[in-house]
């Protein structure tokens, strides 16, 4: 299928983007790595009135250590930031999640901030800015806001990215000493979209007991499912700690639904199953931090 008419706009500088998006108001979409984007187009799934290709502003392609964490500019590819050294010494989930995350082809061209905007419930990213707490900087023309990760994500496919604001950039916080991160998922096909998946955190404090696990949700709502499990850990040593209560209460909070690929008792099942796997993972890496 060839996707409905539209208006094409490639600005040379920020500036010109805001002015772009200003002006197509509603109507405007950006088109940064465009591998949801451009399907859903060719579907007929989305039908803006203007594109705003924002490809030459390589101003935006930038992914920066900075003393609160991994700041990535709009137009850093997946495989960019998978591929640096730097970051995942400062932040490792961002690379445990990225090598997840579709192939390589697309990774490639896919860029971060564009899938946090696009708030696929079944991909990687945004529980990972959940989990973290980080945030997204809008720009409009004249002003900036930076919204945190938990009112980001608004539902199926929404954002809080509103007319005429460009995503120009993410912040995924640095870990803490003493603490691990881990990535698991389940999905009928590698780079398929996840059946479920759990991004997980845990911090220890000198003793090496827990003093903080949460794990990130992922395809068992509407938007990434955030819940913390320091109380059914038992703030105890890792190798004591009660995995399986960790599990249940992530069971108990999530609200999965059946479609095509799987049923919604599989989805609880495999969302218990990975919390103990990606737990148990982060755990050891918070010891040999």
């Amino acid at each position: 299928m060839k996707p409905p008419p539209f208006d094409y706009h490639a600005p040379r500088s920020v500036g010109e983007a805001l002015d772009a998006l200003d002006a197509a108001g509603e109507h405007g979409k950006v088109l940064a790595g465009g591998q949801s984007l451009i399907p859903m187009l060719n579907m007929r799934l989305a039908a803006p009135g203007c594109l705003v290709d924002i490809n030459r502003l390589t101003e935006l392609a930038t992914v920066d250590v900075e003393p609160g964490g991994v700041r990535v500019g709009a137009l850093a590819r997946h495989a960019q930031v998978e591929r640096s050294g730097r970051v995942a010494a400062a932040q490792p989930l961002l690379r445990q999640a990225l090598r997840l995350v579709a192939h390589p082809v697309i990774r490639n061209r896919g860029t971060v901030v564009g899938s946090l905007v696009h708030a696929d419930p079944a991909a990687e990213l945004p529980a990972v800015l959940t989990l973290l707490g980080g945030s997204v900087r809008l720009a409009r023309r004249g002003a900036t806001r930076d919204v945190p990760a938990a009112d980001f994500f608004t539902g199926p496919l929404e954002s809080a990215a509103g007319p005429g604001e460009l995503a120009v950039s993410a912040l995924f916080p640095l870990l803490s000493p003493r603490s691990g991160t881990a990535f698991r998922e389940v999905a009928r096909r590698h780079g398929d979209y996840a059946l479920a998946g759990i991004a997980a955190l845990i911090s220890l404090d000198d003793d090496l007991r827990i003093t903080g696990a949460r794990v990130a949700c992922v395809s068992v709502g509407p938007v990434p499912v955030l819940v913390d499990v320091t109380d059914a850990c038992g703030h105890r040593p890792p190798a004591s700690a009660d995995w399986a209560a960790a599990a249940r209460a992530v069971q108990e909070r999530i609200e999965p639904e059946a479609d095509i690929h799987a049923t919604a008792h599989y989805r609880r099942h495999l969302a218990g199953v990975l919390t103990q796997q990606a737990l148990r993972d982060a755990a050891r890496e918070a010891l040999d931090a």
